[in-house]
């Protein structure tokens, strides 16, 4: 049956898979040099999507996911603590790079800024759903 803490783990996988997939083309644009201006604006989308994405995934998991207690509790402290740490590195590096689109600044060194902060946030995704998936397979969360 359908439980509406259900939208959480439905919710993560399309802020996984986004957020990986545009910091990847834009990774690509610094290889393929002939498609930088295709890798860049599709990593440039991909951000923008991935962002609406973590915000969507962290909201579900803050107001609609049960109390834990215990270790499983501990766990999902640590696992809300890391969620909040990508949220804010996501928000961050996706508004610099809104404003280097906007003030056409792309090409400048921002751009190895906003990487950088989206490459943090890469790393916190990765971690925050290593973290999610340890309070599933661990302790039986949500199943």
């Amino acid at each position: 049956m359908f439980d509406i803490s259900h939208l959480h783990p439905m919710s993560v996988h399309f802020a996984i898979a986004l957020v990986l997939t545009g910091f990847l083309a834009d990774v690509l644009s610094f290889i393929f040099k002939t498609e930088k201006n295709f890798l860049t604006k599709a990593g440039y989308w991909l951000q923008l999507l991935g962002m609406v994405a973590v915000i969507a995934a962290f909201c579900t998991g803050f107001f609609l996911t049960n109390e834990m207690e215990g270790e499983a509790g501990d766990l999902r402290e640590k696992h809300e603590l890391f969620a909040k740490i990508t949220l804010i590195l996501i928000i961050l590096s996706t508004c610099l790079r809104i404003l280097t689109v906007y003030l056409n600044k792309e090409e400048t060194n921002l751009r190895y800024v906003f990487l950088g902060l989206l490459f943090l946030a890469v790393l916190g995704v990765g971690y925050t759903g290593f973290l999610g998936g340890a309070l599933v397979y661990n302790f039986m969360i949500g199943l």
